[in-house]
């Protein structure tokens, strides 16, 4: 199986918040927003592995910033490691305000994706290589994010966790 760099399963899109996208504060769902990272972030994972994915867990959100009626909210995905047959996608989220255009970043998520084949049944995807520093250090965060994921799930020692205990011999 070939290797992919993470550059090439990104996935950027924008939308305007609109008076249905609410609530009573005028200020964009959290729920809505996580559909829009998970529309957002599936077609990372397939460009990634070309073939069909189901969100497996939604690792990490943060709601960092208030997004109002009228913004534009711009997602960017990329897949920053690929496990077996699991690929691991961090968004950043960002908010153009709509009168005075400034930028800036309101929101992360981390979500992880599986590869099915036609039968529902997980398939390998191929291995991710990092390229820029910022892949590189998400690439290896993925890792430990996982070890603590399968500790916890009760599917790994904690002794067999190696990057994890990295972080604490140093």
């Amino acid at each position: 199986m070939h290797s992919k760099t993470a550059s090439s399963s990104l996935s950027t899109s924008s939308r305007i918040v609109l008076p249905n996208d609410t609530n009573v504060l005028g200020n964009l769902m959290g729920g809505q927003l996580l559909n829009w990272m998970d529309i957002t972030s599936a077609i990372a994972a397939h460009r990634h592995c070309g073939r069909v994915v189901v969100t497996a867990a939604v690792n990490n959100v943060s709601f960092n910033h208030p997004i109002a009626l009228g913004d534009i909210v711009t997602i960017e995905a990329k897949v920053t490691r690929a496990f077996t047959s699991s690929m691991e996608v961090f968004m950043d989220v960002y908010v153009e305000h709509r009168l005075t255009g400034e930028k800036k970043k309101c929101n992360e998520a981390i979500y992880t994706f599986v590869a099915v084949d036609q039968n529902g049944k997980s398939i390998d995807v191929p291995e991710l290589i990092p390229e820029s520093e910022e892949e590189k250090s998400r690439y290896d965060a993925a890792l430990r994010r996982r070890q603590l994921s399968l500790i916890l799930a009760g599917r790994m020692n904690a002794n067999e966790a190696t990057e994890l205990k990295a972080l604490f011999e140093q």
